[in-house]
């Protein structure tokens, strides 16, 4: 268990900082789009560069119609900063010295409920405005896969706070 402990914490730390990158990218994305700061137009118009902050050299690149810039943009950026801050809960609830208890399963549920919903849901809504590639559909049913993956260790989690809980009666 000590060699699942280091993991997990190593994991819990790597997911914050995804989590923390993704939104600060998110963040320096709107604030761009909104004031047109650090922008500049490319490929007859039809493109945009995001540039580093205080530089000239680009840091994203995207579509200027502003149905990308939501649906394929913005919202899996959110998404993913969600997923990470999420994922860095789970991976916390294998370092701390109780494993079994309500708290656990609340993070559990928020993570397998995130990946069960959220991706399905933002391909529909993106399909509606712009074409979703095949690539997107696939990380849908790997998120699916995620979100019944945690399901199941949600559901065991449940089972051992009851036997714990059980236990701690009769001691």
């Amino acid at each position: 268990m000590t060699r699942v402990k280091a993991v997990s914490k190593i994991l819990y730390y790597l997911s914050k900082i995804l989590a923390l990158g993704y939104l600060v990218t998110t963040a320096y994305a709107i604030i761009c789009l909104l004031t047109n700061w650090n922008i500049a137009a490319y490929g007859d118009g039809h493109s945009l560069h995001i540039f580093y902050p205080f530089t000239g050299r680009p840091f994203l690149n995207i579509a200027s119609s502003p149905s990308y810039i939501i649906f394929s943009f913005l919202v899996p950026l959110v998404l993913y900063s969600v997923f990470f801050q999420l994922a860095s809960g789970v991976f916390k609830v294998f370092y701390q010295p109780k494993l079994f208890s309500l708290h656990h399963i609340t993070q559990l549920r928020r993570f397998y409920l995130l990946n069960s919903i959220a991706p399905g849901i933002a391909a529909l809504c993106a399909a509606l405005f712009v074409s979703v590639q095949q690539a997107v559909w696939v990380l849908v049913i790997v998120h699916l896969f995620l979100g019944a993956f945690a399901w199941f260790m949600a559901a065991i989690f449940k089972q051992g706070l009851r036997l714990q809980n059980e236990q701690d009666l009769f001691i």
